[in-house]
């Protein structure tokens, strides 16, 4: 099954930008560009849902909320 997660892009007042999913709790991020911060994203999220395969949790359905990572 395919999903598609929002994410945050927030400006971090020392530089570049923190990234945090709604719909993956615990899942931060951080690039020094929208870009770098961008790949840091799906990097994070295709981590966060091994972990979870792995454990045999089940993986979140995606929240409303959140911009969108392209």
């Amino acid at each position: 099954m395919e999903r598609t997660y929002t994410f945050d892009f927030d400006a971090d007042p020392d530089g570049g930008f923190v990234v945090t999913c709604p719909a993956l709790p615990g899942l931060v991020t951080w690039g020094a560009t929208l870009d770098e911060a961008r790949a840091m994203a799906r990097d994070a999220m295709a981590g966060y849902i091994e972990v979870l395969l792995e454990d045999g949790e089940a993986v979140p359905d995606s929240k409303a909320g959140g911009r969108w990572l392209r």
